[in-house]
């Protein structure tokens, strides 16, 4: 894909042909007998097999054992010039909330985090178009098997930029699913965040991010659109972009009564599995939002509005066409978990809107 464009390109349907499938669609047409548009493979599903098979080669991949033996590295997605820098994150306990923030961020609670990597950077279109365009090209069973999004229907950067601008737009599926991608592409395991390790991340054993247009881009400074990543200072712990610039998913469904149910204990890498598709955990606030709203504790939950533009129906699992300010950064869990939490991590169950 040529540097600095971003599909969809080339003819499209005129009008009437549009029309005309429409009618098609609606009026029963039979789909022809095993033709399936982007499908994967029948040699193996995108499935809990498909998961064994990662995380057996994950694991004969990972050098590292042990917290001392954690280092920063820059690596390049295998079979491009796209390259991500990851930084280690030492695990440790903090206080997550805010007494003095929103309703959502209290009381404040003891948490105790496992040691990760995370991004330097927010995940950017540099890298995210590699997975949205991303071809089957046969060469590997377990990439052909990944699900990836469909052609998007508008230009998904919205005329902001795309070289070192950060990936935006995307639902929490297919962060997930990027995740796996890049997981099965350089043999690590790589996954949202968590709430508690964003946080804990963000936070930064508690330096402070002041004065705060040093390190984060909102509303005030930002001229109504997002911005390169990595122009800002970085947190104590080298994150760039924490606070603003966009709003990052993390792995968790969103309650906003979580930490009340939470007590006084010690929480060991807390998780809100998915059960539903509304509303997901997002967090540091973005570049369409007030400067009050970049803190490392302030909570939003995503919403069906996200993809109101959206003309699918049903709408879309791969694109939240309205929220031009969301996007991710991923960890690499220095543990490597089961098949199971693997795949929990990646495919949440409740991609479809209801």
């Amino acid at each position: 894909m040529k540097a600095g464009t971003m599909p969809p390109a080339g003819p499209k349907p005129t009008a009437a042909e549009t029309e005309l499938i429409r009618q098609w669609i609606a009026e029963g047409a039979a789909w022809p007998e095993g033709v399936r548009v982007g499908a994967a493979p029948p040699a193996m599903a995108d499935d809990r097999k498909l998961v064994t098979a990662l995380r057996r080669r994950i694991v004969m991949n990972t050098k590292e054992r042990r917290e001392a033996d954690m280092k920063p590295y820059e690596a390049k997605i295998p079979g491009t010039d796209a390259v991500f820098k990851m930084t280690p994150v030492r695990g440790g306990e903090f206080v997550m909330g805010d007494e003095g923030g929103k309703g959502d961020e209290k009381p404040v609670h003891k948490v105790r985090v496992e040691p990760f990597w995370m991004g330097v950077y927010e995940v950017t279109w540099d890298e995210y178009r590699l997975f949205m365009f991303a071809a089957r090209d046969g060469e590997s069973p377990e990439l052909d098997a990944i699900s990836t999004p469909t052609r998007p229907y508008v230009e998904m950067s919205f005329g902001m930029g795309i070289n070192g601008y950060p990936a935006i737009s995307m639902t929490q599926h297919a962060a997930n699913k990027y995740a796996q991608w890049l997981s099965a592409k350089t043999g690590h395991f790589y996954r949202l965040p968590t709430e508690a390790e964003w946080e804990y991340a963000c936070k930064a054993g508690g330096a402070a991010q002041t004065p705060l247009d040093e390190y984060a881009w909102h509303e005030g400074n930002t001229n109504g659109r997002y911005q390169q990543v990595g122009k800002k200072r970085p947190n104590a712990w080298g994150l760039h972009d924490m606070l603003g610039n966009v709003m990052e998913w993390t792995l968790d469904q969103y309650d906003p009564h979580t930490y009340a149910a939470r007590g006084s204990e010690l929480i060991v890498n807390p998780w809100v599995k998915s059960t539903e598709p509304y509303p997901h955990a997002v967090r540091g606030g973005g570049w369409a939002d007030q400067a009050e709203a970049c803190r490392c504790t302030a909570r939003v939950g995503s919403d069906a509005s996200w993809k109101m533009q959206d003309p699918q129906l049903p709408k879309s699992v791969w694109y939240h066409t309205d929220a031009q300010w969301l996007g991710f950064r991923l960890v690499r869990p220095l543990r490597i978990p089961s098949s199971e939490e693997m795949d929990a991590a990646w495919n949440n169950g409740v991609a479809e809107d209801p």
